[in-house]
């Protein structure tokens, strides 16, 4: 005997695995940049930082409450933040990648905002009217960030001699986690068959031109690794990623069930 609530449970399986995806990329990117609050190069871009790393983590929450929606467990958004353990995360490599120097962090900055902007922009012609919403007001907000990376890449690339080399150093150190952003497993593939979500590797070669043309802008050169970084979608992490949601949980873990 079969129902009609089964195939239904199954979609909002897969729609929760590709929401919670994408709540860990934006949690993760938005911690690391908050490790930059007070040790920014200047205070303008402290601030800069610091109102990204809020967006994303505003982000994040919306995808968390979407995920504890679909996936009927009940868990709101701090249950995803701070009560998983790290292999439970399922964020890109590139989002978890050490700060480095500021041209590393705007390197990684600018992959993953030209990457976000398209894909969010396709989510918002999604069939899910919460997540089309979602989607359409977080383009926006990742279409500044991207303004933001683009300018500092050009501005590092025709600055000094160190700054073009430290921002190319940078592109070169990111540059082989980003194939991970367009990987497609059967949750994503399947969402794409029916519409609901994007197709990510769809997306890459738009991504790609945009790339080339904002790094030949800035004078520099596009990388051309010999390797790509995988498994944050599995769980599977950079060696530095357990320290990094350690001190994301640390409040909660010393005082659980504390309340402000």
């Amino acid at each position: 005997m079969t129902t009609d609530a089964a195939p239904s449970r199954t979609a909002d399986a897969r729609l929760a695995a590709l929401t919670l995806r994408l709540g860990d990329d934006a949690l993760v990117l938005g911690q690391r940049l908050c490790q930059w609050i007070t040790r920014a190069p200047t205070i303008e871009e402290d601030l800069a930082l610091s109102n990204i790393a809020l967006d994303l983590i505003g982000q994040a929450r919306m995808l968390y409450t979407f995920t504890g929606r679909l996936d009927a467990t009940g868990r709101d958004e701090d249950d995803f933040a701070f009560a998983r353990g790290d292999r439970e995360f399922t964020n890109a490599l590139l989002t978890e990648l050490p700060n480095g120097d500021f041209g590393a962090t705007i390197a990684r900055q600018l992959a993953y905002s030209h990457y976000a902007v398209l894909y969010y922009q396709a989510l918002g012609g999604c069939a899910d009217p919460d997540l089309a919403a979602f989607g359409q007001r977080a383009a926006k907000e990742v279409a500044f960030h991207r303004l933001y990376a683009d300018t500092w890449t050009e501005r590092l690339g025709l600055g000094t001699a160190e700054s073009a080399r430290r921002m190319q150093r940078g592109l070169n150190d990111v540059w082989p986690y980003t194939a991970e952003l367009f990987d497609e497993d059967d949750v994503a593939r399947d969402l794409a068959a029916a519409g609901v979500a994007p197709a990510a590797a769809a997306l890459r070669p738009a991504w790609e031109r945009a790339m080339t043309e904002s790094v030949t802008r800035a004078g520099l050169r596009v990388p051309a690794p010999g390797w790509h970084g995988r498994g944050g979608r599995a769980g599977l992490h950079t060696e530095d990623f357990a320290s990094l949601i350690a001190e994301l949980q640390s409040v909660r873990r010393q005082f659980p069930g504390g309340t402000w």
